[in-house]
């Protein structure tokens, strides 16, 4: 089974250079005290995916019962979602997106207010300062399909470039978790390269659990 239904996990890994131009994003609210932080949320998606896989593989009314159940719970929790975006303004639309469980929850659903192009360019443009601070530099080239492609300039050493490689991969599937692979764009001729083989992308990708799609 893939990511769990409740909205797959976030990308592992060191976070990104710090950095941004123009317009800072919206800052997520400080987690309570006894709530969440997004390390032990991706903790027990992983935990959640792990037992939702362990069902599925058992064969057997009950298993199909029991994946029945969390596909109509996802269904609701998706519409209970849908609904509080309705009631949500612009500020709380934008606080929401900025929240990393919110905003992968938005994609699982197909409920995110910004398109995929947005949120990449943007984060492609607060990753870019980290970059340039190392001798390099990253712009995002498009999008097709699933497929994000970058153009990547990167000085120094291979471990220097795979470092920044990761840092704007990390940046990319981080808000759009739809993608499922960022291409480094060639600086001459030739095919892209991916920055790294789709089954280590599967972190960050959105589950594969149909039961959190609205219809």
């Amino acid at each position: 089974m893939g990511d769990a239904c409740c909205g797959g996990g976030a990308a592992s890994g060191t976070a990104p250079p710090a950095g941004t131009t123009g317009a800072p994003p919206p800052v997520p609210p400080a987690v309570p005290t006894g709530r969440l932080d997004d390390a032990a949320v991706g903790e027990r998606l992983a935990r959640a995916d792990d037992l939702l896989g362990r069902v599925e593989g058992v064969a057997g009314p009950t298993t199909e019962a029991a994946v029945a159940a969390v596909q109509t719970l996802a269904e609701i929790y998706g519409e209970a979602l849908a609904r509080v975006l309705d009631l949500a303004g612009e500020e709380l639309r934008a606080r929401m997106g900025a929240d990393e469980l919110l905003a992968h929850l938005m994609v699982l659903h197909e409920l995110h207010p910004e398109p995929v192009e947005a949120r990449v360019a943007a984060a492609v443009e607060r990753v870019r300062p980290g970059v340039q601070e190392h001798g390099g530099d990253v712009e995002l080239v498009g999008i097709d399909g699933t497929v994000a492609t970058v153009r990547l300039q990167a000085k120094g050493c291979g471990t220097s470039a795979a470092t920044l490689e990761d840092a704007v991969r990390e940046a990319v599937l981080g808000v759009a978790p739809e993608l499922t692979e960022v291409r480094r764009a060639p600086a001459g001729g030739g095919s892209d390269q991916a920055f790294v083989p789709l089954d280590t992308l599967t972190v960050a990708r959105p589950p594969s659990v149909t039961a959190g799609e609205r219809t």
